[in-house]
């Protein structure tokens, strides 16, 4: 460990060994066939009990750690004693041995908000589209996503018993992006990442407005944002209210880090403070490159559509 990292370093640090620890409950919990499945709002907004074991393991686990930071997590749990075995104490040494970026060295815990997806694609991790689910765990500051951490539980599913499960990746701006190798879609190809499982004509309408040469349905934030940094896809459309701060936060930040961009339909960029809303009402539009032509793409009436929600 370096000297005396800065308190922000500490947060990722630990966000890192958190979300490797909740993946490893998102893991246990399917392999245990026991998922524990509740609706929440109907059968495309699923709960399981890796959704609540996970959250109440980060939650907890950077809270004892940081007890000033703001945490804003996906569900709604009832406050309770959360069980010693799903705490996690560690912190990423590698994180602790790089230097901070200076904007960020003086940051104080209360300045900091935590904004935790416990198991991003819970539809997709029921229905065992397992490449689709991830942990998210964002912290930003001032309104902008700055640091972000993904874990991928299933991450090499396919590869057989002898492949190394799981990864986890993360960023930070001014720093850098870790964990995956960035790569960009071939050539001039327009490929198109939207939802699979929240669709409607608005939202085909805006991705057939694209002109895109391929369009592929997956799901997850989180792991449609992978796919734009590991060139599988050069923009996620998204025109629906249906994306929450949660869902976004970290992904952005780690899409930033690269050069990549995140913001609404329109353009405009979120805000990741404490006390805004947590739906992103106005959509989702992120791309590695050429974010300015994708937003030209967007159609009159799409941008009615979601002025109206």
């Amino acid at each position: 460990m370096s000297g005396n990292p800065a308190m922000v370093m500490r947060v990722v640090a630990s966000a890192y060994t958190v979300a490797e620890k909740a993946g490893a409950i998102v893991r246990k919990v399917l392999h245990s066939g026991e998922l524990g499945i509740v609706e929440k709002t109907g059968a495309n907004d699923l709960q399981t009990l890796a959704d609540r074991l996970a959250q109440q393991s980060i939650c907890a686990s950077l809270s004892r750690h940081f007890p000033k930071l703001t945490i804003i997590g996906e569900e709604e749990l009832p406050a309770q004693e959360v069980p010693e075995d799903l705490i996690e104490k560690g912190q990423a040494e590698e994180i602790l041995q790089k230097g901070c970026p200076e904007e960020f060295k003086t940051l104080k815990e209360e300045e900091l908000v935590v904004w935790v997806d416990p198991l991003d694609g819970t539809k997709e991790y029921t229905e065992g589209l397992l490449d689709n689910v991830t942990v998210l765990i964002g912290i930003a500051y001032g309104g902008r996503a700055i640091a972000g951490v993904i874990n991928q539980p299933f991450y090499n599913y396919q590869h057989g018993a002898g492949a190394a499960l799981g990864r986890t990746i993360w960023g930070m701006l001014g720093l850098g992006a870790f964990g995956f190798q960035l790569q960009e879609v071939p050539g001039d190809r327009r490929i198109v990442t939207t939802t699979r499982s929240h669709s409607n004509k608005v939202v085909t309408d805006c991705v057939s407005a694209m002109e895109p040469h391929d369009v592929i349905r997956v799901g997850g934030a989180g792991n449609k944002i992978i796919q734009l940094v590991e060139g599988k896809a050069s923009a996620y459309v998204f025109a629906s209210p249906g994306c929450k701060k949660w869902d976004t936060c970290a992904p952005e930040a780690i899409l930033h880090t690269v050069g990549g961009k995140l913001t609404d339909m329109y353009g405009n960029p979120y805000s990741y403070d404490a006390d805004v809303k947590h739906m992103n009402s106005a959509g989702v539009l992120a791309t590695l490159h050429n974010h300015e032509y994708y937003v030209s793409r967007v159609p009159q009436s799409v941008l009615q559509a979601l002025r109206s929600d």
